[in-house]
């Protein structure tokens, strides 16, 4: 395990983070590869849930307005909107 996922999980922790967030938050993270499809796949069927649905769109929202070094965060959202749209 890399220290930038072990890094990762404290925060999920220590924020508290529901199950839609954290699969959010690792489909954008700032990993050099993009998000697998299984995972995409998982995110979108997380949002035929009310809750769910309000989590995820919440947490890509907050990934739409990182700047600076979180580039990648932005970026890797842009991709995701439109799969969970369709």
């Amino acid at each position: 395990m890399t220290t930038s996922a072990l890094r990762r999980q404290v925060k999920n922790l220590v924020h508290n983070y529901s199950d839609a967030e954290i699969k959010v938050r690792e489909a954008t993270s700032n990993d050099p590869w993009g998000p697998s499809s299984s995972l995409m796949s998982e995110i979108a069927e997380l949002t035929f849930s009310v809750v769910a649905f309000s989590e995820v769109m919440a947490m890509v929202w907050k990934r739409l307005n990182d700047h600076g070094k979180n580039w990648r965060h932005v970026y890797k959202v842009s991709g995701c909107v439109p799969l969970n749209i369709s």
